[in-house]
């Protein structure tokens, strides 16, 4: 990995980042759609390079269990399996110690599975979470951490953060004799739940091992922990983390969200939310999200956005017919799909050309005052980006909207 910041905001912690990988060049901030199954639902490699998406994600414990790593050595990587031929991530399947728990014990080997399809056991260690991602061939791997929900109180949350650590040695010690550390990238995961003790602890013994990893990822969180409380650890793991590196927040889909995390310096995001809110009939625009499944777009002859260049947008793709045949065509989901992928890829693409020309305070003023209308502000953004000197409400008459933010959480399908 080439990684070169090339531009700095002056207001706040954004910054324009060259990462260059195996597969080519990346740059950041960016978001990163899922592609869970080595495939973005409803949508070719080719459509969504098209987009001008050079990062995706793939899931490792999925393509562990289906197609399986003999499968994938045969054909050489998942870049060769799915037809991607830009950049690739791959999580470590720790996250699936959250969202499929119920078939998951925990000791300090590994992680014990019951395959959610046949039942057969599998442990996953972090070797051999490493393994399998060298076999998929990934530009970027990350280590298997412990993760618990972000609502976990308790010691379990400690014991998950110091596991994190040991498994993090264990993790670079694999990679290190593999002889694939010139291709590819191994990032650590900074967890510690919402107690910032714990996070700093572990960013601190993290750090320690900078020489190790190529990047860091915040781990933990989008588990439907309050909002107000999200930005604050995002703001305290992007000041310490060090600035020569990638900084990666799992995770996060909301523009919103997005934007307010790369205000406070990080440079990297992935979720389903673009891709599977468009499978239920939601439109992403910079005037906030459009059910289409509304009645009131049954005779509106517009596309989803006048000034979007997504195929679905440019073409002759109206709103009236996404709403006739939203949730019943599969047309309809990868229609919208392409948008939204599109929307984020504005949204960032954007933000990186404020960055450069040091206007990005205004682009964020502009974005939610455009996004949020005359609704109000949600207050944690508010106060998050006060927090890097930015008030979204300096010279506006709008009321703050208490709490607000809706909670979700990351998947594992696409």
């Amino acid at each position: 990995m080439q990684f070169e910041v090339i531009a700095k905001c002056k207001t706040t912690k954004a910054r324009v980042s060259r990462m260059t990988l195996s597969h080519g060049v990346t740059m950041l901030p960016t978001f990163m759609p899922v592609a869970t199954q080595a495939a973005i639902k409803g949508l070719t490699p080719e459509q969504v390079e098209s987009l001008g998406v050079t990062l995706i994600l793939n899931n490792t414990y999925h393509l562990n269990l289906r197609p399986g790593l003999k499968v994938l050595n045969e054909v050489g990587g998942a870049h060769k399996f799915q037809g991607w031929e830009r950049n690739l991530l791959t999580d470590s399947g720790g996250f699936q110690l959250v969202s499929l728990s119920k078939f998951t014990t925990i000791t300090e080997e590994g992680a014990l599975f019951a395959s959610p399809f046949t039942g057969e056991p599998t442990m996953l260690t972090p070797e051999e979470s490493i393994s399998i991602q060298h076999a998929i061939g990934a530009d970027i791997i990350m280590q298997l951490d412990d993760v618990v929900s972000s609502l976990t109180t308790g010691p379990r949350v400690e014991e998950a953060m110091e596991r994190s650590v040991r498994w993090l040695d264990r993790c670079t010690a694999h990679h290190e004799q593999s002889g694939k550390k010139d291709r590819q990238n191994l990032f650590a995961i900074v967890q510690g739940g919402l107690d910032p003790g714990l996070r700093d602890r572990c960013l601190d013994a993290m750090i320690q091992r900078k020489n190790d990893v190529a990047g860091y990822a915040i781990g933990g969180l989008s588990g439907g922990e309050e909002k107000d409380t999200f930005w604050r650890i995002i703001k305290q793991c992007a000041d310490k983390l060090p600035e020569d590196r990638p900084r990666y927040s799992m995770g996060i889909g909301f523009a919103e969200d997005l934007l307010v995390c790369v205000a406070l310096g990080v440079d990297m995001a992935d979720c389903v939310f673009p891709t599977r809110t468009a499978r239920f009939g939601v439109a992403l625009t910079h005037s906030g999200p459009l059910n289409l499944k509304l009645n009131k777009h049954a005779r509106d002859f517009d596309p989803i956005d006048k000034n979007c260049p997504c195929p679905t947008c440019s073409g002759k793709t109206s709103r009236a017919i996404l709403h006739h045949t939203t949730t019943h065509e599969t047309s309809a989901a990868h229609a919208i799909t392409l948008h939204n992928i599109t929307f984020q890829a504005q949204v960032m693409g954007r933000a990186r050309a404020a960055i450069i020309a040091g206007t990005f305070p205004e682009y964020l003023r502009k974005f939610f005052s455009d996004y949020f209308g005359d609704a109000g502000y949600p207050e944690w953004c508010v106060n998050a980006l006060r927090s890097v000197g930015v008030d979204l409400l300096e010279g506006k008459d709008l009321k703050l909207i208490p709490g607000s933010g809706a909670k979700w959480e990351y998947s594992d399908a696409s």
